[in-house]
């Protein structure tokens, strides 16, 4: 990641944060910082720190990458704030550059790919509600990126014909040169100074997009959510991210989904988990409550006797399960609600009630075991 600011500050967490807090603090970024979304100042500026926080949050979301970040202090497999990312701390030198100069590059991992680099992938993010989540819903995006320069057809040339071998290495992006060590000179390879790796250059740079083969469009992609979606899910588009320079192959557009909380439900897999509040009397002697449910509502048979704690299960009232196979469950949490107050008619009707069967109501514990047998406080 080239970002040289700590993650946790990029997206204002601290670092104990937990994963929700960082979920949170990503989304209320993302609003405030979106290109689009941004009206006065300098747009550039916006997208730059939209990119920084989209990278932080690719980072600190994961937990194993998250884990290496809080442990050496960068990203695995890129060069983090201060370091050389994994491996360092070998006189200076990263696990890559220690390959790289006792045996080249060949020999630290395979030969690097000659020719133009591959486009970023890009990343989006969008937010639905549990009733799009029953239903399935189909949004359409708007975003910026680098797509290819039409002036050039994405050669970086004005003449159209592309890059020519790079004279410096040959068209193999590789360059060697000897370094002197502690312990004598090694042969040592790495990327072209001349192509920055590529293996060409361009003769005569398009004017529209000064060689790069790249220029900023605007792109509408439409996007089906299916019903049942997880929150976190992604949907990939191949090669639509941003293009490669000078022809090189486009990166991806991830889509990510984020589930907005609802204000009734919780969610457990395709099961939906509510809380209802029944009176000691209905408690006691049975009732029908009516429960508003994503699709409408439902009657729940609340049983003679019932005490705190007690859930009913109301089959295929939940969500849809992702891969099919029906729906799953409606699942009631009930509490039995007791009135800290009473007038004297609910008190004598209480009173005659506890003699009934056999208490005495003169005992000032009375109502404190009322209260106790149905789960109050």
């Amino acid at each position: 990641m080239p970002t040289q600011r700590d993650l946790y500050e990029v997206l204002g967490v601290a670092r104990n944060a937990s994963d929700e807090d960082i979920k949170r603090a990503y989304r209320s970024l993302a609003r405030k910082y979106h290109p689009d979304v941004v009206r006065d100042g300098n747009k550039a500026a916006a997208e730059a720190h939209f990119k920084e926080i989209n990278e932080a949050y690719s980072v600190l979301s994961d937990a194993e990458k998250r884990t290496h970040y809080d442990r050496f202090g960068s990203v695995p497999g890129a060069a983090g704030p201060g370091g050389h990312g994994f491996g360092a701390g070998f006189g200076g030198e990263g696990i890559g550059d220690i390959f790289d100069l006792f045996f080249g590059a060949a020999s630290a991992g395979g030969r690097r790919r000659a020719g133009p680099p591959r486009g970023s992938d890009l990343r989006y993010d969008i937010e639905i509600t549990y009733d799009e989540v029953l239903h399935g819903v189909e949004r359409q995006i708007t975003f910026k990126h680098l797509a290819r320069c039409n002036a050039c057809r994405g050669t970086g040339s004005a003449d159209g014909q592309g890059p020519v071998q790079c004279p410096d290495c040959r068209g193999s992006g590789q360059v060697r040169s000897v370094r002197q060590t502690p312990i004598g000179p090694f042969m040592a390879t790495g990327p072209c100074g001349k192509c920055a790796g590529s293996g060409g250059i361009v003769a005569h740079p398009c004017k529209t997009c000064k060689g790069s083969g790249r220029r900023d469009e605007v792109t509408h992609v439409d996007v089906k959510i299916p019903p049942g979606v997880d929150e976190g899910a992604r949907v990939r588009f191949a090669g639509m991210g941003e293009a490669g320079e000078r022809g090189g192959e486009n990166g991806d557009l991830y889509v990510y989904i984020n589930i907005q909380p609802h204000r009734i439900f919780d969610r457990e897999g395709a099961d939906l988990h509510c809380d209802a509040a029944i009176s000691f009397t209905q408690a006691a002697l049975g009732a029908k409550l009516e429960i508003d449910a994503l699709d409408g509502p439902v009657i729940v048979e609340i049983g003679a006797g019932t005490q705190t704690g007690t859930t009913y299960r109301i089959a295929g009232r939940g969500l849809p399960h992702m891969r099919g196979g029906g729906r799953g469950d409606l699942i009631v949490d009930v509490h039995v609600r007791v009135p800290k107050k009473l007038t004297r008619k609910q008190r004598e009707l209480l009173e005659e009630f506890a003699r009934a069967g056999g208490e005495d109501v003169e005992d000032k514990g009375f109502f404190k075991r009322v209260k106790e047998a149905f789960g109050g406080e």
